[in-house]
């Protein structure tokens, strides 16, 4: 995400943009490891851009996830966590986004994966199967699984994305990609993770997230440390309404510590 095109107004050089997100927010979805897994260099050079207490929720290879179905896939995964090793601390979860079709007759394969993770790696999983979502022995079992290892369902909040007819281009495009599936607020670990979908319109995005605030501000309340992902259609906006909605749990909480200032993204001038 760090490299969106519209966010590199003073960053021609690839290599500083991380550097220059990480001055805006704390975390950051790993989502292009899933069709690739980066050189050694390049996390090397992640390192060096962030501090050890950023965030990446990083997805493992496709291969692991939708090809393998996690199934005899911990040779794959084993190769990506080698390389994603010097990240150290700042893997803050192994992000393990299913396909729609995997559904509750595969919790058997979720249950054995998890199993063969390295100690102390967080696992974070997203389901989009409707079973999850509208039978509760399903999402239970699904729980159950989770709780073996201390594991995450990570909830991708799309409902504000399908309420209502779509009223942007790009909205169209965004509802053919991502799941319809109904909001779940329910924590299950110290560490859960949002995944939030918004509108191409600012303010219908701000108006929908206003659950998620009180939510994530109760979440703070409980000694919990929610990570939260704000989407929109194109994104464009997500950054500042990022670091919007990290100041609207703030209004909450006072305590709360700002994000980073960022660096000015103003053009220098000479006078």
């Amino acid at each position: 995400m760090w490299t969106h095109p519209q966010w590199q107004q003073r960053l021609p050089a690839p290599s500083e943009r991380l550097r220059a997100y990480a001055g805006h927010c704390g975390a950051v979805e790993g989502n292009t490891t899933f069709y690739a897994t980066p050189s050694a260099s390049t996390v090397r050079s992640w390192v060096e851009q962030t501090a050890p207490d950023f965030r990446f929720v990083l997805k493992p290879p496709r291969a692991v996830t939708h090809e393998r179905r996690l199934v005899d896939a911990e040779g794959e995964l084993a190769a990506f966590l080698e390389v994603m090793a010097p990240l150290g601390s700042r893997v803050h979860a192994l992000w393990i986004q299913l396909p729609a079709s995997f559904g509750p007759g595969e919790l058997g394969a979720l249950a054995r994966f998890q199993r063969s993770l390295p100690s102390g790696l967080r696992c974070a999983v997203e389901v989009r199967h409707p079973a999850f979502f509208t039978d509760e022995r399903a999402a239970v079992q699904l729980e159950r699984v989770l709780g073996r290892i201390g594991g995450e369902w990570v909830p991708f909040d799309t409902t504000v994305l399908f309420d209502g007819p779509p009223g942007d281009p790009s909205e169209y495009e965004a509802r053919a990609k991502k799941p319809r599936v109904p909001r779940r607020t329910r924590a299950l670990t110290e560490y859960p993770i949002v995944r939030y979908h918004g509108r191409a319109d600012e303010q219908r995005t701000i108006d929908g997230w206003r659950p998620w605030v009180e939510t994530v501000a109760d979440w703070l309340r409980e000694g919990r440390s929610p990570t939260v992902f704000v989407h929109t259609p194109d994104n464009a906006a997500a950054r500042p309404l990022a670091r919007r909605f990290h100041d609207e749990v703030r209004a909450l909480l006072p305590a709360l510590p700002p994000q980073p200032t960022p660096a000015p993204d103003e053009p220098m001038t000479l006078f």
